[in-house]
């Protein structure tokens, strides 16, 4: 019985509110700024009660109102939708690989993580080599980092930092090859691994 009267009072309350809202008023105009419409809607700034006087009055204020109203609850639901979104993202602590292939008649040209999901390019540059570290964009915690942008660091065997920075909005970080040695005999001088990892702040 209950279910029944309150589906009865749902059905009412929305006849009622589209009456108000298709309703005409001679010389009606919005008599209500946006900005307190929406304290009240947030509950920061209730309505007074000639405040509530006029929107009553107005059918352009309260078709204004319920916009408003609907606009909040679509937003609430977009930022409660993208925060399920980011805290499924699975987490990344690091990766790890090894100097695996014999290096080709140009040297070493890439490296890449056990787990698949980090690249070091090696592009010979001004006598040096430039050191790029990509990002594949199957890696099931890309679209994480990507949207925070936390500075990472790719290491050695031996602890030394070889790139440290922000992936661009492609998913690559870049910078100069610091070390003397040439790419390959370096990663050889420290036990062939190196690791991609997160800078701890």
């Amino acid at each position: 019985m209950n279910s029944a009267q309150d589906k009865q009072d749902a059905l009412d309350a929305r006849l009622k509110e589209r009456l108000l809202l298709s309703r005409n008023a001679p010389g009606d105009y919005l008599k209500l700024a946006d900005a307190t419409l929406l304290a009240a809607l947030d509950g920061t700034r209730p309505l007074t009660p000639n405040e509530r006087q006029a929107l009553q009055a107005s059918p352009l204020t309260l078709r204004r109102f319920r916009q408003l109203s609907l606009e909040r609850h679509a937003a609430l639901r977009r930022h409660a939708a993208a925060g399920a979104a980011a805290a499924n993202d699975p987490a990344w602590t690091g990766s790890t690989g090894l100097l695996r292939a014999a290096a080709t008649a140009t040297g070493l040209e890439s490296l890449v993580t056990d787990d698949g999901h980090w690249t070091l390019h090696f592009l010979p540059q001004d006598g040096g080599w430039q050191v790029i570290l990509s990002l594949s964009a199957e890696a099931p915690f890309a679209a994480r980092l990507l949207r925070e942008q936390p500075q990472l660091r790719v290491i050695d065997g031996g602890g030394a930092i070889v790139l440290q920075g922000r992936l661009d909005a492609d998913g690559e970080c870049e910078r100069a090859w610091p070390f003397a040695t040439a790419p390959e005999a370096h990663f050889q001088l420290y036990g062939a691994s190196f690791a991609v990892e997160p800078v701890t702040p």
